[in-house]
C-alpha cells in the first residue's frame, strides 16, 4: 500500500526573501530534507501532493496575516526546488489541507498506509493538516528535519502538540522513528 506525502506551502511566498510571510533561512534549510524525503517516498510507489495557499485578494485571513499567496500570483506557485517533482497540486484557503479542498477524497481513494506532512509553518498548516488527518483515523509522520516555522518556540510547541495531544508519530529524520523532538 502506498503512503501520501503532504508537502504543505513550500511555496515562493513562504520561502523565499522579500515576501510578506518569508519564513526565514532556517525554513530554507529544509528543503533538502523534502527533497530526499520525496525521493524516497516516490521510490516505495508514494504519491505526493503538493499543498499550496492561494488566497483571494480579499481574504478575511488578510486580517490576522500580512497579505500573501495570492491566487495567480509567483507566491503561490511551488518553489523551484521542488516543482519538477511529481505530485497533485492542490490549492487551499485555510490552515488545513482538507478544508474546502478535495484532499480527503483523493486520499480515501488512494487509502494510503500512512500519511506524512512536512512543510511550512509547523504551528499553522502543518499543525492543522495533521490534525485534522488524525481526525479522519490515519496514521500520520511528521519528519522534524521537513518541517519549520519563522517562530521557533510555536515550532517547538507545535511539534509536542502534534507528537502528545494528536497522536502524530514524529521521526527524528525522514527514516529514524522518535517519540518526540
Amino acid at each position: 500500500m502506498a503512503n501520501a506525502v503532504l508537502v504543505v506551502d513550500m511555496l515562493v511566498g513562504f520561502l523565499e526573501p522579500g515576501h510578506n510571510l518569508y519564513c526565514g533561512e532556517e525554513a530554507r534549510g529544509i528543503i533538502p530534507n523534502i527533497k530526499r524525503l520525496i525521493e524516497t517516498e516516490q521510490a516505495k510507489g508514494s504519491k505526493v501532493f503538493f499543498i499550496a495557499d492561494n488566497h483571494d485578494p480579499d481574504d478575511l485571513e488578510f486580517k490576522v496575516f500580512p497579505p500573501h499567496c495570492i491566487k495567480g500570483t509567483e507566491e503561490s506557485e511551488v518553489i523551484r526546488e521542488l516543482s519538477n517533482y511529481e505530485g497533485v497540486y492542490i490549492p487551499k484557503k485555510r490552515y488545513s489541507a482538507f478544508f474546502g479542498t478535495d484532499l480527503e477524497q483523493r486520499l480515501a481513494k488512494l487509502n494510503p498506509e500512512k500519511v506524512i506532512v512536512c512543510g511550512v509553518c509547523t504551528d499553522i498548516c502543518v499543525m492543522h493538516t495533521t490534525s485534522d488527518a488524525r481526525n479522519r483515523d490515519y496514521v500520520v509522520e511528521v519528519p522534524t528535519n521537513c518541517v519549520a516555522s519563522f517562530d521557533e518556540e510555536a515550532h517547538r510547541n507545535a511539534l509536542r502538540h502534534m507528537d502528545k495531544i494528536l497522536g502524530a508519530k514524529l521521526l527524528v529524520d525522514a527514516n529514524r522513528a522518535s517519540g518526540s523532538s
